[in-house]
């Protein structure tokens, strides 16, 4: 089948991005496989892929992510059996345990753990779209919650699934992350990946599927990216559109000491240079911070400069893990990439 294409859509800033059904449309025209929507402490993941999926027929409708904390395992259960309904089964769950800073923060929910508390989370709404009974006793989660009235009893889903078996993916970045994603997921939305520094995760993958019970193998198993990708003849003026982007997660999304993006970038090599990106960030210097990302450091997560640069950069990303590459990019260029992808 060859590399996929779908559309990053992101999350919305101060109010919904104009254009937006325009990309959709466009993307299903040019036979882009699937539309991830995002969620942070503002718009929500699922409600956009609602919107705009009635708009489409074919294209796939994925969360990139849905935050763990800011549903329980039932209501999670619930959205994703009725967007899959009413998409007619193009609905992929994509879930993500977020950061401290926000689960705490914003949803008020713990944060330690989160590798457990992924591990059953899943485990909760396979259960519950499968038509399962809501009993489950876990270190994290208990249905029916004890104490209480001591009223609460299992229930089944009133509302039969279209698939029982719908897909769920799980965002990682660390490889005890990726490794449980692959025993446990139908596929893995990868964040910040480098078809150049990927030996760490095709251990974790391998790893993982080869522990007992994993749902998967390699051969049958989704890998997720976005890749920004911009098309400009001047390589630093290409490289100017994703360094704010990258400056934004590696110095001010997570705390000090506690960011895993920035880990990644540092992982690549890059541990000076994350240094200075996270010292400007948090000191509000955004824009030095933006100009603090090395042009070498965009070109190992993204495709940036000419046609024919990125024609040639392309021949690594088709031997990566990834499966279907998610660009983030104008509905202009949306044909041109699609032209250089696949052929």
């Amino acid at each position: 089948m060859g590399l996929q294409l779908g559309v990053a859509l992101g999350y919305w800033d101060a109010g919904p991005p104009p254009g937006v059904a325009d990309l959709v449309a466009e993307a299903e025209r040019l036979g882009y496989d699937s539309i991830w929507a995002a969620e942070a402490y503002g718009s929500d993941a699922l409600t956009p892929l609602a919107w705009l999926g009635a708009g489409t027929t074919r294209v796939r409708l994925g969360t990139s992510i849905a935050q763990m904390a800011a549903r329980t395992p039932a209501a999670t259960a619930m959205a994703a059996m009725t967007l899959d309904h009413l998409s007619g089964g193009r609905f992929v769950l994509g879930l993500g345990a977020s950061g401290p800073q926000v689960t705490e923060g914003w949803y008020g929910q713990p944060y330690p753990r989160p590798l457990a508390r992924t591990r059953e989370y899943v485990q909760i709404v396979r259960t519950l779209v499968a038509r399962g009974r809501s009993e489950f006793t876990g270190e994290h989660f208990t249905l029916p919650v004890p104490g209480g009235t001591g009223l609460g009893k299992p229930l089944r889903s009133t509302l039969h699934p279209l698939r029982a078996d719908l897909p769920i993916v799980l965002a990682a970045e660390g490889p005890r992350n990726v490794a449980l994603a692959a025993e446990i997921a139908d596929g893995w939305l990868a964040m910040f990946y480098s078809p150049y520094d990927d030996a760490l995760y095709r251990a974790a993958l391998a790893e993982g599927f080869a522990r007992e019970g994993a749902r998967r193998s390699a051969e049958d198993f989704e890998v997720f990216c976005r890749v920004n990708v911009v098309i400009d003849d001047d390589v630093e003026a290409a490289a100017d559109r994703v360094r704010p982007y990258l400056a934004l997660y590696i110095g001010g999304m997570g705390a000090r000491g506690a960011n895993f993006h920035y880990e990644v970038f540092a992982r690549m090599g890059f541990e000076a240079e994350c240094a200075g990106i996270q010292e400007h960030y948090l000191a509000g210097r955004r824009d030095e911070a933006a100009a603090a990302v090395t042009t070498t450091m965009v070109e190992r997560v993204a495709l940036v400069g000419p046609r024919a640069k990125i024609a040639e950069e392309l021949t690594v990303w088709r031997e990566s893990l990834l499966t279907t590459m998610t660009v983030s990019a104008d509905v202009s260029q949306l044909a041109a990439i699609a032209e250089l992808v696949h052929g």
